[in-house]
């Protein structure tokens, strides 16, 4: 049993002699650091069932555990705060519990549990991965990670947006002016070449608009009459028929995109469990609206268009079927959803999408609680703001969009600069310099997007995360790099126990931030937040830092000084590592 579930337990028996009420739990908090103690047993909510002052409430508290836990030392009460010190006996036997704990923090997985998915990336297959779609890809990858260590199986999962207009846009663009080129001809990725193509088609559609206004038609009459958007209008409907023609070259050039998306996904450290596509799902939803019209969840327009309204729930109307039949998205993911909870039982279903689809959702899962289905309630959206940059800082060559490949290349480019201005690299060949350029360059980029709430924007300044000091990536890194010095130059076995062992202040301090991080893994997986994983790594380095500074671990006067320093290094080492995992950053052995 750990200490503050002893705590609880002696404090409600302490409640129910004392005063003669009996209560479930009691609340706690860490103490604050202008006061003594290690941790604080909150008085206030105890005044629903205690008459009294709430500081006489804790002082009989206070003394009643002291007297009856020898885990507890002393205690103080400030206003309605009961703060209890602990026996340093206490942080041994704790300590003792986590050196030897191998997997510590990562909850082992629940027996038979269902699985929850989180969908994260989705992109579309007209153009390469974004500065956005790199936010998307860090948190959705990110979240998966932190739920699965809080003991739950995780299926990660994306929805590729494959078929449609923009799709024909790329298609024809390649057929009409591409001369056959390939990315093996052209050496370039192929999401980067079929985005130069829905560039290209975009530059001629625009030409001819303004060819059509000049000839006197209205803006909205030549935006419809361009003669290029007609035939890859022509294209689509060709695709939906099955065109053998057609469909091989959607094939062909969508292959191209789904390589060139692997690059990007391996480099950034992502990866799937499933691909679900929406040329194969556009259909679903359709037979589920026609359920919901039978039963009066839906109601159908004269144009024949299908409707639901929300506006009793505060909402809108909500097209879900159009005049012709065709399905809307709100159609396809309601069919998609039903499908993902048939095909894996799902406990629940987690979608990583921009806060400018909140709306969306919020409809979306309105409609499947009205529709019956019981796990809507499991349905969350995990909705993050944009990523800015510092004006004028790392544009992508078109000058519009940040291309994810180079900013990727730009971030490992600046951890080489920096790295060789330091001048620490000279024990290492080519092939370690680059492999740790990459850790560095890729360590800032998702730390410092990862540490900020999922729901505030991001200005991303590279210069400002590739810093080695601060609540950055490399600063944390760095603090990793030189906890495996310490062990490598520790010429003595450390793995034996220490008996009698007598606590000071900092070690303490480091011990206590250790304790923490399973609770931080469970609050993070609880409220989807890797930012809670990243802030509470950049606590416990800084408490090590101030531990490292001011007590000697190698040099120490005794052996069991020695040991212990070593062995809390090496722990503080491990937990790092592990945060660091959950977060998709690697660390360095050497830096």
């Amino acid at each position: 049993m750990d200490f503050q579930k002893k705590i609880e337990i002696t404090a409600i028996n302490g409640i129910r002699e004392i005063y003669h009420v009996e209560i479930d739990s009691v609340e706690f908090q860490a103490t604050r650091k202008e006061f003594e103690g290690d941790i604080t047993l909150v008085i206030f909510p105890l005044l629903r069932f205690i008459k009294g002052n709430p500081v006489e409430i804790g002082t009989k508290i206070g003394e009643y555990l002291k007297n009856n836990l020898p885990e507890i030392a002393g205690f103080n009460v400030v206003k309605g705060f009961l703060n209890l010190v602990a026996n340093p006996s206490v942080f041994l036997e704790s300590f003792k519990d986590i050196y030897q704990n191998e997997h510590y923090g990562i909850a082992n997985p629940i027996e038979k549990a269902k699985s929850v998915m989180v969908e994260y990336s989705s992109p579309n297959t007209n153009k390469p991965l974004h500065l956005g779609h790199i936010r998307n890809n860090l948190l959705g990858y990110s979240v998966a990670k932190i739920i699965e260590a809080s003991g739950k199986k995780v299926i990660k999962t994306q929805i590729i947006n494959d078929r449609g207009i923009h799709i024909c846009k790329s298609m024809l663009a390649w057929e009409l002016f591409g001369n056959g080129e390939t990315p093996e001809s052209t050496g370039l990725k192929g999401d980067k070449l079929v985005g130069n193509y829905y560039v290209l088609f975009d530059k001629i559609c625009k030409k001819e608009i303004e060819e059509l206004i000049a000839k006197g038609k209205t803006e909205e009459e030549a935006k419809k009459q361009a003669p290029i958007l007609l035939k890859a209008q022509e294209m689509l409907l060709k695709w939906e028929a099955g065109d053998e023609q057609v469909v091989a070259l959607w094939k062909k050039m969508n292959q191209w995109v789904y390589d060139g998306f692997d690059k990007t996904y391996k480099a950034l450290g992502v990866d799937f469990h499933k691909n679900y596509y929406e040329s194969k799902t556009y259909l679903l939803g359709k037979e589920v609206v026609q359920e919901g019209l039978e039963k009066g969840v839906f109601y159908r327009k004269e144009d024949s268009s299908v409707w639901i309204d929300l506006t009793g729930d505060g909402l809108d109307e909500k097209i879900v079927l159009r005049s012709d039949g065709t399905a809307v998205y709100m159609t396809q993911d309601i069919g998609t959803a039903i499908l993902r909870f048939k095909e894996f039982n799902l406990e629940s279903l987690i979608y990583t999408v921009g806060n400018e689809q909140d709306y969306h959702f919020k409809v979306l899962f309105l409609i499947l609680k009205k529709l019956d289905y019981q796990w809507s309630d499991h349905l969350f959206h995990l909705s993050y703001g944009m990523v800015d940059l510092p004006s004028g800082k790392m544009k992508s060559r078109e000058g519009t969009v940040v291309d994810a490949d180079e900013l990727i290349e730009d971030m490992t480019n600046s951890a080489r600069e920096i790295s060789e201005e330091l001048g620490k690299l000279e024990n290492y060949n080519e092939s370690e310099k680059e492999r740790l350029y990459r850790i560095i360059g890729l360590g800032a980029l998702k730390y410092f997007i990862l540490k900020v709430d999922p729901k505030k924007r991001i200005l991303f300044d590279p210069k400002e995360s590739i810093d080695f000091n601060g609540n950055t990536g490399p600063f944390i890194q760095y603090t990793y790099a030189r906890i495996q010095s310490i062990l490598r130059k520790a010429d003595f076995e450390f793995s034996q126990t220490v008996e009698n062992y007598q606590l000071n202040d900092k070690e303490k301090s480091l011990i206590k931030q250790l304790q923490l991080y399973p609770e931080i893994i469970q609050n993070a997986a609880q409220n989807l937040s890797p930012a809670l994983i990243a802030n509470y790594t950049f606590e416990l380095v800084k408490e090590y830092n101030s531990f490292y500074q001011s007590m000697p671990i190698l040099n120490a006067d005794t052996m069991n000084e020695k040991i212990f320093r070593t062995q809390l290094s090496f722990k503080v080492g491990e937990v790092i590592k592990s945060a660091f995992e959950l977060l998709g950053v690697e660390v360095p052995e050497r830096m």
